[in-house]
């Protein structure tokens, strides 16, 4: 029987946080966990396969890419929904059953964590990272009239539906392209308060530098422009 519901992890360089994370899966939930390794140098596609994951190397370097490739992985095993997620073990991944429950019940199209308005690990999300969350759900709200309370990563999908975005975002925007073709294809949207932990190990590729933060913000209004005002 293939999956119906398969997570997709997009890691580099997660020794230390991937296996933990792929272990807090619930796995009556999760039937499926595919790691999605973008050229890590340390332990992290040993320690993914031995939490259980399967893990797939994409060669060509981007976030988006990496969630892209996971997803058309999903579809290939025959998954009906996707499950994405970061590799650090700071989204509640044991709440899966949040997000994904609602599209099950189909209640709801497209489900988000929203780390916001939850219980937040001391550290675990600067003030910046909130307001500039704030800031861009007005932004899209202004464009499409659905208005989000963050970009967590930790989101669930059906494939269908993901497929028919036409996503093209392959770096750090890809999350907020999701959202913005997401309101304006019509989908029903739901943000589902859950609790955000400090990362396991490792250091933020974003975060965890002036340089990271600063390409990664650099990306999101790009994509914020280019999607956005398309129209």
């Amino acid at each position: 029987m293939p999956p119906r519901i398969c997570a997709v992890i997009p890691v580099i360089n997660e020794q230390g946080a991937i296996g933990p994370t792929v272990s807090r899966l619930p796995r009556d939930v999760v039937d499926h966990v595919i790691v999605v390794d973008g050229g890590s140098k340390d332990a992290t596609v040993a320690e993914a396969q031995a939490a259980g994951a399967a893990v797939l190397v994409e060669t060509r370097r981007g976030y988006g890419r990496a969630c892209l490739s996971g997803a058309e992985q999903a579809a290939c095993l025959g998954a009906e929904i996707v499950l994405f997620m970061d590799g650090d073990g700071a989204d509640a991944v044991e709440h899966a059953a949040s997000l994904t429950a609602p599209l099950l019940a189909d209640q709801a199209d497209f489900v988000l964590a929203d780390r916001t308005g939850g219980q937040r690990d001391r550290g675990s999300m600067g003030a910046h990272q909130i307001l500039a969350g704030r800031l861009v759900g007005t932004a899209v709200g202004a464009l499409t009239g659905v208005r989000y309370r963050d970009m967590c990563a930790f989101r669930a999908i059906r494939v269908a539906d993901l497929q028919r975005l036409g996503m093209v975002e392959m770096g750090y925007g890809w999350n907020l392209e999701m959202q913005i073709r997401a309101a304006r294809a019509g989908l029903r949207v739901r943000e589902v308060t859950l609790p955000y932990h400090c990362r396991v190990a490792g250091e933020s590729k974003v975060a965890g530098s002036l340089k990271g933060s600063f390409r990664a913000g650099q990306r999101i209004i790009r994509t914020l422009v280019s999607v956005g005002l398309a129209g």
